[in-house]
């Protein structure tokens, strides 16, 4: 007689869990937090930093290991993502505060910031708790699955949202929309406790997980593999945040997108995920996810090139193709994220290793939009042009998101395809 899968319902919870995480994500980024960021004042280059804090975030990364030594992380999980997502509902309500405009920014910053360092510093732990219920040889597949449900269902949210807000704004009512956003995190939110509390944990021998734990994490620091592949993500963060950030005011200041467009092109960039979404996670379990992450950054290569010709003349159709193809790649990308790491370290090292990366690859791809955003101050402050040449800041960052992915490329055939994963 065949064991019953007593975990099935937890992997389920799992894929709603990071949907419900997606969407909150959507409120809090791209044009939704350019809305609210210009309307409070803040200039496009401390908007990208605010984005890329996303990044930096990632350097909390690293207490995770206070949480992960616990034989039980549902409990602080729980606690500690209620208290990330109230900090992201309570972002939109700042404007309405009866204080000064600067007294409202550094309330707003604190809060922004908060809520990234505590998502960060629950993730790496809720990552390994539920990938240790998923079998090793379809981590690919159900990355595939989790992917596309949040894509899709992604999609019918940031309409609903993006033609709301439009609405409310064309009414000349965008404080009116700010409510809406931050009731709707709020919302969202008490679901997501309800996916943490109700999914199952592997129950394990206390003193022997202590244990595994020690004698992992001692040695993990110590390998040099671990540090290569983290750079396969450093490169990819560089890229990442040396160009996102600054995309969301592009979109509707210069190339002048209204916020329907905005939620049109995130249902072509969803669905363009989706339908690549399972063949690379197919790809991935037969194959490696290093030849998928290979094959990712050729196409983001690409996607970055397309976006160095995009100006408000053509950017309807060039910022178009460059999101599909961007999407494309994330499709791999996302899911390598994790499960690379899977193919190079068991399970007994993975929420250190996740922690690891996202530390290193976090910090450097924080500081680079930092340095990026003094180059987009500089480039619009001398009426869009460079050297003398009339260009868009974000044509610039463009350019060098494709010179990073283009090293990112040559990095992973050359020196990571020599790793031997534990697949091997």
């Amino acid at each position: 007689m065949k064991n019953k899968d007593i975990y099935s319902t937890s992997r389920f919870l799992y894929i709603i869990e990071e949907t419900l995480g997606y969407f909150i994500s959507i409120v809090v980024s791209g044009a939704y937090l350019a809305k609210l960021t210009t309307y409070m004042g803040l200039s496009d280059g401390l908007t990208g930093i605010l984005s890329a804090f996303v990044s930096l975030g990632c350097c909390f990364q690293i207490l995770t290991i206070f949480i992960a030594r616990k034989r039980s992380v549902k409990k602080s999980l729980t606690i500690i993502y209620s208290l990330n997502q109230l900090f992201f509902a309570l972002v939109y309500f700042v404007p309405f505060f009866k204080v000064s405009t600067m007294a409202k920014v550094v309330i707003f910053i604190v809060l922004f910031l908060s809520g990234y360092a505590l998502d960060n510093v629950a993730n790496p732990t809720k990552t390994n708790w539920y990938m240790s219920l998923i079998d090793n040889d379809k981590r690919g597949r159900f990355t595939a699955n989790k992917e596309v449900v949040s894509l899709v269902s992604g999609v019918l949210f940031t309409m609903l949202f993006s033609a709301i807000i439009d609405s409310l704004e064309t009414a000349n009512n965008i404080e009116g929309a700010f409510v809406f956003c931050g009731i709707g995190i709020f919302v969202l939110a008490l679901f997501h406790s309800l996916t943490l509390i109700f999914t199952k944990e592997k129950v394990v021998d206390p003193i022997e997980q202590e244990e595994k734990k020690n004698k992992s994490q001692k040695g993990l620091l110590k390998d040099k593999t671990l540090f290569k592949i983290v750079l396969v993500f450093v490169i990819w963060y560089i890229a990442q945040f040396s160009t996102i950030p600054f995309y969301g005011t592009y979109q509707i200041k210069e190339l002048g997108f209204t916020m329907v467009f905005v939620s049109i092109l995130s249902v072509i960039g969803a669905f363009s995920r989706a339908l690549f979404s399972r063949p690379f996670g197919k790809f991935a379990d037969k194959y490696s996810f290093l030849k998928l992450i290979n094959l990712c950054f050729i196409i983001a290569f690409a996607g970055y090139v397309v976006n160095v010709f995009t100006t408000p003349s053509n950017g309807k159709v060039f910022y178009t193709i460059h999101s599909v193809l961007f999407s494309i790649s994330m499709a791999g990308v996302n899911s390598s994220s994790i499960n690379l790491i899977y193919d190079y370290f068991d399970k007994d090292k993975g929420s250190m290793a996740l922690a690891v990366r996202s530390t290193l690859a976090g910090s450097v791809g924080f500081l680079t939009t930092i340095l990026v955003s003094l180059l987009v101050d500089k480039i619009q402050s001398n009426g869009n042009s460079i050297f003398g040449i009339n260009v868009y800041a974000q044509q610039v960052v463009s350019l060098i998101g494709a010179i990073v992915i283009g090293v990112g490329i040559l990095y992973v055939n050359l020196v990571v395809k020599k790793i031997k994963n534990i697949r091997e």
